[in-house]
């Protein structure tokens, strides 16, 4: 299904007006709307299900770090007016997400973390790859995956031009040296919200044990580790992944009632 990118004033997103309740979707820092194609069709219908694209590459220099992409969250979240939202974040949007959360808890129904940023995380490093090594950019993103199969020529072609774009390289490598720095392990206890953890058994960038201590240190979480799964659960096992997230949203909504 094809979805229209929104365009107001500074924002950029996607939203579906499916339903009254609305699930907003963070994606990581190679992120694309194709990451969640998945969650898209299943709940665009039943939820308002919102893709705002994140501006890692438009930011003002200055600004480029997770706070300066969870400040942009905050105004997003405000200038559309939603309340009681169900954030999803993958990667270091599930970073984002929970330093959306611990700053503004009471805009926040539920929570939902897939392959998070925010305890450990194992990804470029600190530098990139001489610039044309198309081979070693294929393996790290095939990487991503346990099946390297998802990781389509379409998906390592824009990694590809990321890492031979030195704008872009700049800012990815200035936003995850950010993420590092902002590690929240003294700071999960103060989320109250119910939490889903979907984590890939395989994942070789958060890896389970990142899962597991989020399931520790947050109180009100749940956590499903997925066999044959890395870094992507929503692109490596959709309807499995979908059926979680939906089970999980039923069993809150019924306890709010």
């Amino acid at each position: 299904m094809d979805y229209n990118i929104i365009q107001e004033e500074q924002f950029k997103y996607i939203e579906t007006r499916g339903g009254e309740e609305t699930l907003l979707l963070l994606h990581g820092l190679f992120g694309a709307l194709s990451n969640f194609e998945g969650i898209l069709d299943h709940f665009g219908d039943s939820y308002n299900v919102v893709v705002p694209i994140l501006p890692i590459f438009e930011l003002p220099l200055r600004k480029v770090s997770v706070t300066g992409l969870v400040d942009y969250v905050a105004d997003f979240v405000d200038y559309k007016g939603y309340d009681k939202i169900n954030i999803l974040g993958n990667s270091l949007g599930g970073h984002i997400s929970l330093l959306y959360v611990l700053s503004h808890p009471h805009k926040v129904r539920t929570i939902i973390l897939t392959g998070s940023s925010g305890l450990f995380e194992s990804a470029m490093g600190t530098s990139f790859p001489k610039r044309g090594d198309y081979e070693f950019m294929k393996k790290k993103t095939e990487s991503t995956f346990y099946d390297p199969k998802i990781a389509t020529k379409e998906l390592v072609d824009e990694v590809f031009d990321i890492v031979n774009d030195r704008n872009k390289a700049i800012r990815i490598i200035a936003t995850a040296k950010s993420a590092v720095r902002h590690n929240l392990g003294d700071k999960l206890h103060r989320i109250s919200a119910p939490a889903l953890l979907v984590w890939g058994r395989e994942d070789q960038i958060t890896p389970a044990f990142v899962g597991e201590k989020f399931n520790e240190l947050i109180e009100n979480s749940e956590l499903i580790l997925l066999p044959k799964c890395g870094h992507a659960p929503m692109m490596e096992h959709p309807e499995l992944f979908n059926q979680h997230l939906e089970t999980f949203l039923e069993q809150v909504a019924a306890e709010v009632k």
